[in-house]
Order: structure tokens, then C-alpha cells, then sequence
């Protein structure tokens, strides 16, 4: 199993704030493990994206400090092998990590560290975030990833998150002409939140990845191009669900594309929040869409292909999904 759209404060289970409220001495606002839950995860009444991003706020407050944020990349793998995940690669945004007063880099210094604490082989994504204030910032994640930057075992490409309706996909132009000057690889959140034409900014600006991707059907010819160059979708059946990426989810376009040749990659996005795991996803496609043994293998495949790793490891994945 692979996991390659995971986002670090959206995999804070309650079991993993537990442990890292503890850690830190941080009370937390619940009293019981079903209030917490229920804080940490989307109510069934969640309405949108920006509706889902609300449930960030305390497994953020818990990711504050070097020790919280390392334990938490620890146990977010440890918690990922548990499931049978081979490969994993984790996101997060380091400028969203500075409240009491840690720098960038040393957000990125603690998650590297938390990397080391566990044997799962799992890389690291940057995120830039969507707004209209914080170009500076995204510059120097940018430039930190350039500093980090390795083919495997470590920080391997950046990402655009955040209210992609709200802040267009077009206004981040800078930031990623730098980081294709650097030669630093990036996926970028498209065709979520907002249409095929921020899929067809983000591939124009050189996104290795889509994530999501869920409305590129939108636009036939970005369907054609996508097919050509092979370019993979991060999609995450269960977070679309929640967020209303997709209104009628009998109209996902999974079996789509596939058939189209595209390489979609199925993926968890905020496992906490979601309240799902790889597994879970795979049954939900399974029972939803008639996906085949031969199909899920084809996933799989899909993402050792789209992996942002190494070359030899691409081939260690590739001959497990095999086997």
C-alpha cells in the first residue's frame, strides 16, 4: 500500500494528540475520547472545502514545537506501517508552524528528525499555502526546499494547499517559476475546490502531480493532454466525498479515467479528519465502483510510478505490488 497525499496535521488521531497533549503539557479541549474525536474529525454536515479546513485548528496548536512536530511525524508513520503502507510521503506546511516562535527551517529540521525515528521509508513534501498575504513566506519555503532538498529519505518536492476557490492557482506564479528555476519537483491541489482551468495553471507552470484532479472531465483537451504526458492524479475518494468536491458521488469519475489510461492514485488526504485509512479507501472504490483486483494493482502501480523517491525504490515497490 502507498499513500502519496497525506497531510501531517490532518493524520493527528486522537491517540496521536494524546500522546503529543501529554508530551507537551497541552490540555486538551475535550473530556473524553468521543469529544475528541469529534473535534479532531468532519462532521457529516461539512459543506465545502472551506467548511472541512476549519478542523486544522487543533492538531495545529499541537505541531508548535520541535518535539511535538518531530513525535508527530513518528507516530504518524508508525501509525501508517501498522496498516501495511510500504511507502508514504507526508505534507506540511512549515510557514503554518511558527506560533511560538520557530522559524521555517526549524520546522523542517524537526520533521527530518521525526523521519529517523521510524523505519517506514517515507519522504516529505513542502507546502505552500493559498492566500493573499504571504508571498514572502512561500518564497522561503521554496528556498528551504531547495536547501533540503534529496531524491529520497527526505524533503523531495513542494505542494500548493489550501482555499483553492478563493485564492486562484494563477497568483502563485513566482513561487513556483523559483522553485522550477531550483529543479525542485511539485504537485500542486488542482480541480478540487476549483475548475479544470487551475489544473491546466498548474501543469502549465510544471506540476509533476495533480492533486485531486477531480474535474479535469471538465475540459476534454486538459483530458487528452493529461493521458499523453502520463501526468498522475492524487485522488482522495473519501475527502472529495466530505468536502463536496464532487456533489454526486456516483458520478466520481474513477472508473473515468481510468479507462481513459490516466494514472490515478488513490490516497487518504487527512486520515484523522476524514476518519479513514488507505484500506478503508480501497474497500469504499471497491464497493462504490467495482474496482478489480486487477484494478487496485493498477493504482498501486500508477503510484510507485508518481512516487517522488528514487529510481531503485520506484523498482522495490513496484516488484511488492507484483509478487
Amino acid at each position: 500500500m502507498i499513500d502519496l497525499h497525506c497531510h501531517l496535521d490532518g493524520a493527528i488521531t486522537p491517540e496521536i494528540a494524546k500522546a503529543l497533549g501529554k508530551l507537551q503539557n497541552i490540555e486538551l479541549p475535550a473530556k473524553n475520547d468521543d469529544e475528541l474525536l469529534k473535534k479532531l474529525s468532519v462532521p457529516e454536515t461539512c459543506e465545502s472545502l472551506n467548511d472541512f479546513l476549519q478542523c486544522f485548528g487543533l492538531p495545529l496548536r499541537l505541531l508548535q514545537t520541535k518535539e511535538g512536530i518531530s513525535e508527530a511525524v513518528r507516530l504518524v508513520q508508525e501509525n501508517a506501517k501498522s496498516q501495511g503502507l510500504i511507502y508514504l510521503e507526508i505534507r506540511f506546511a512549515p510557514q503554518l508552524h511558527l506560533i511560538n516562535g520557530l522559524s521555517q527551517e526549524e520546522v523542517i529540521l524537526a520533521a527530518l528528525d521525526g523521519l529517523k525515528a521510524s523505519d517506514l521509508h517515507t519522504n516529505l513534501i513542502l507546502c505552500l499555502m493559498r492566500s493573499d498575504h504571504n508571498q514572502d513566506e512561500n518564497l522561503e519555503t521554496v528556498k528551504l526546499a531547495k536547501k533540503y532538498l534529496v531524491k529520497d529519505d527526505g524533503v523531495v518536492a513542494i505542494d500548493l494547499a489550501g482555499a483553492e476557490a478563493l485564492f486562484k492557482t494563477k497568483d502563485f506564479e513566482k513561487e513556483f517559476s523559483l522553485a522550477k528555476d531550483y529543479g525542485i519537483p511539485f504537485t500542486i491541489h488542482a480541480g478540487e475546490a476549483d475548475g479544470a482551468e487551475s489544473v491546466k495553471t498548474a501543469l502549465k507552470f510544471g506540476a509533476k502531480r495533480i492533486g485531486h484532479g477531480v474535474r479535469v472531465n471538465e475540459d476534454p483537451e486538459l483530458m487528452e493532454y493529461i493521458v499523453k504526458n502520463e501526468i498522475p492524479l492524487e485522488m482522495c475518494p473519501n475527502s472529495n466525498r466530505q468536502t463536496k468536491a464532487v456533489s454526486d458521488m456516483t458520478k466520481y469519475p474513477l472508473q473515468e479515467y481510468l479507462a481513459k489510461g490516466i494514472k490515478v492514485t488513490i490516497n487518504t488526504d487527512d486520515p484523522a479528519i476524514c476518519r479513514t485509512d488507505l484500506k478503508n479507501e480501497f474497500a469504499y472504490i471497491e464497493k462504490m465502483y467495482g474496482i478489480t483486483s486487477d484494478q487496485k494493482k493498477q493504482l498501486l502501480l500508477n503510484a510507485a510510478d508518481a512516487a517522488f523517491c528514487s529510481e531503485d525504490f520506484k523498482k522495490y515497490l513496484k516488484e511488492n505490488i507484483l509478487k
